[in-house]
């Protein structure tokens, strides 16, 4: 067992146990990195997580992710009851109320769900405040029955006093729990005598899901409610001109219908009268200054903007001097498309709007923003603005923005009743955020025995962080743009620029699954498999050298490279593909197989995975993680692509914008390595790394190199 002083435990008293109300034990804690040492000097202690635990030994939690999908309801409490000594099925997790201070996220500063963050910002606070509970739990006992602390231990709920035979539940001890001080230090556990870490466990929130029973945005019903079907102006960036509310008014149960600047929603009784209500209307548009755009001119001045310097996002050693003085400069250029969320449960609001106050219903990556957003909307102060937030029916950073939340509110002001907003699957594809559309130069610099001396990677595109977070778009450049573009790999001269540049206004870059990495880890990957295969050496084998710095890295290809059957034969066209990254402090590399059809159709047969995020929480939640990325971005590599016809996305449904249906969907293997690390993150590696292994892949069984996606058959089609 090692001891820790938790951060600010108590060196700065970061830590308070007290009473609940009702009865009870209540330990409020602050989570690292969000308050500074001046609050702390003044005490201000403002906790912005907490574990409660009733009479009956209930263990309650409340922090800050929220669940959609990834399995944080299940990690979470693990690592709470890891410490505290109690099963998994006793911690119930309780949604965080909105407030970007109390319950920031302490990786990021704010409150939010994403970038992988949520094991790696609370594997230690939350093992460190279940600790603690349990340090004053076996206290409250050892006082009960006068024995020192020493004597008594904790398990399965209860603390147990061997030397006597003696047993006290914890709802037993709470109250005299409560009136302890908390511990100034408290003990973790040592890896080796986990119980739940790194042990299979189910989901804590499947069985809800499984019986319908679980509450996520679109399910809200407050009394009262009724529902809003909404049409926004199809040219990006477009207002509304006119309409004529007759038509809907007609329809049996629409009870308004309601004009925002750029769209028009129809309220009734139900969604059926809503949709019907709308599609009896005939809308006039201003279509503006887009209504011509399309996706043939914006690839015509990416393409030029490309050629511009930009600025300088990273730089090692002399890569130009080493590119002059190369055996051999290969240079490609590389793309990747806009692509949409396209989550299961389509964006969705529900609000009320009254003089004294507003509630919103729904399902948010981002609760603060949205509470701030309705705060401007309405004119009320933030503390008259209350967010329910529910379960997420995926995520994927669509639910980082606050557009829909806006729409319901505005309509929600002309009502007199909580009126839920729900966009259509074609609504919600022609208006979603996108991740950007890149077009990237790459270059390398080669010895005479083919090794990379330089690498120059040049990325151009839209920047989300200067529109998401401004304060941190710094010196021009976009953190996030930027990431990996030269991968794990350690090239002894480096050059990486980055030039901004925007689509027609309007079209919104925004975050989505793995967003810098999915693209450059694609253009690097797909770039180093090139080089390998013009210097005639085995993909694994031209990575290794570059990977001296990253011993874990190698080892999750040594895996790879054995559980894949890299060096055993395929039938005729068949190929194999590679692609590793470092992503959210994870290790992962995948091998794909497919085969190309006369026609150019891909068909992926088999997905090997290995990943190295540290120590597994539930390896069961690591596998469904890969699986699911790796499907997500299948999806995206092989059918990925909004496009834009005078001002319109030309996609709408998954007739146009497909999905991987499940009988595309192949085998995908994985093997989990345990470093004995600090966990790193997980929810978006897997879609880092298949669209390069498949392309890899296709370049193994047909020859051709594809430098841009999605994939597309005409390119592979046999003459």
């Amino acid at each position: 067992m090692t001891s820790f002083a938790g951060p600010g435990f108590s060196r700065r008293g970061f830590l308070k146990a007290g009473a609940a109300v009702g009865g009870g034990l209540l330990i409020s804690f602050a989570l690292p990195g969000v308050m500074d040492d001046t609050q702390a000097a003044e005490g201000d202690f403002s906790p912005n997580a907490y574990i409660r635990i009733d009479r009956s030994g209930k263990v309650f939690l409340i922090i800050q992710p929220v669940e959609m999908g990834q399995a944080t309801y299940t990690s979470m409490p693990a690592l709470i009851a890891e410490e505290l000594e109690v099963s998994l099925d006793q911690v119930v997790i309780e949604h965080a109320p909105a407030d970007d201070k109390r319950y920031a996220n302490p990786m990021l500063g704010f409150q939010v769900t994403g970038g992988s963050t949520s094991v790696p910002a609370n594997w230690k606070p939350l093992r460190q405040a279940g600790a603690a509970a349990r340090t004053l739990l076996v206290t409250a006992a050892a006082q009960q029955w006068s024995v020192p602390v020493e004597s008594c231990k904790a398990e399965n709920g209860a603390v147990l006093h061997p030397e006597s035979g003696r047993k006290l539940g914890y709802g037993e001890l709470v109250d005299a729990a409560a009136k302890l001080p908390a511990p100034g230090e408290v003990e973790l556990k040592d890896p080796s005598r986990f119980k739940l870490i790194g042990t299979p466990a189910k989901r804590t929130d499947g069985p809800d899901k499984v019986r319908g029973k679980a509450m996520f945005g679109i399910d809200a019903r407050p009394e009262g409610v009724k529902v809003a079907a909404i049409t926004i102006c199809p040219v990006i960036g477009g207002t509304l001109a006119e309409v004529d509310d007759a038509p809907a008014l007609a329809v049996k149960g629409v009870h308004k219908v309601v004009r925002t600047k750029d769209a028009v929603a129809v309220v009734a009784d139900h969604m059926g009268a809503a949709r019907k209500g709308l599609a009896a209307l005939s809308i006039k548009w201003n279509e503006g200054e887009n209504a011509k755009v399309s996706s043939g001119d914006m690839l015509k001045n990416i393409k030029e903007a490309s050629k511009g310097e930009g600025v300088q996002a990273r730089a090692e050693g002399d890569a130009q001097g080493a590119m002059a003085k190369a055996a051999k400069k290969v240079e490609v250029t590389y793309q990747v498309p806009f692509l949409a969320h396209a989550c299961m449960e389509p964006v969705n609001c529900t609000a009320h709007v009254r003089k004294d106050g507003c509630d919103l219903w729904l399902g948010i990556q981002v609760p603060a923003r949205a509470k701030t957003l309705a705060a401007q909307l309405t004119g009320l102060p933030e503390d008259k603005v209350v967010v329910h937030n529910q379960l997420l029916g995926g995520g994927f950073g669509r639910r980082l923005e606050t557009d829909f939340v806006g729409h319901a509110v505005e309509v929600a002001k002309q009502v007199d009743y909580p009126v839920k907003v729900i966009y259509s699957r074609e609504e919600d594809t022609r208006h979603s955020t996108l991740r950007p559309f890149h077009y990237n130069h790459l270059s390398a610099g080669l010895d005479e025995q083919g090794r990379p001396i330089a690498w120059t990677h040049k990325v151009t595109g839209g920047s989300i962080i200067a529109r998401w977070a401004p304060d941190r778009f710094m010196n021009g450049i976009d953190g996030d743009a930027v990431r990996d573009a030269c991968g794990p790999y350690a090239f002894p001269n480096l050059a990486v620029h980055y030039v901004r540049h925007e689509p027609p206004k309007g079209i919104t870059p925004a975050f989505w699954r793995g967003v810098g990495h999915t693209q450059n880890a694609f253009m690097v990957e797909g770039f180093m498999d090139e080089l390998a295969a013009m210097n005639k050496v085995d993909p694994f084998t031209y990575r290794a050298p570059l990977l001296e710095k990253h011993p874990r890295a190698l080892k999750v290809l040594e895996m790879l490279k054995e559980k894949s059957n890299w060096d055993s034969p395929l039938p005729a066209g068949q190929g194999r593909g590679l692609a590793l990254t470092y992503c959210f402090g994870t290790y992962a590399a995948q091998v794909a197989e497919v085969s190309v059809d006369a026609s150019g159709a891909v068909k992926v047969h088999k997905v090997t995975c290995v990943v190295d995020c540290g120590i597994p929480i539930n390896p069961d939640s690591v596998v469904a993680q890969m699986q699911g990325g790796t499907i997500f971005g299948l999806t995206a590599t092989l059918f990925g692509n909004i496009t834009f016809k005078d001002g319109r996305v030309e996609q709408a449904n998954f007739d146009s914008y497909r999905l991987l249906r499940l009988n595309e969907v192949p085998p995908i293997e994985t093997h989990i390595i345990n470093s004995g690390e600090s966990p790193g993150g997980l929810g978006e590696v897997s879609t880092v790394v298949i669209a390069p292994a498949v392309v890899n892949a296709i370049f193994a069984a047909t020859g051709k190199r594809l430098r841009s996606l999605p994939v597309d058959p005409t390119q592979l089609k046999q003459a």
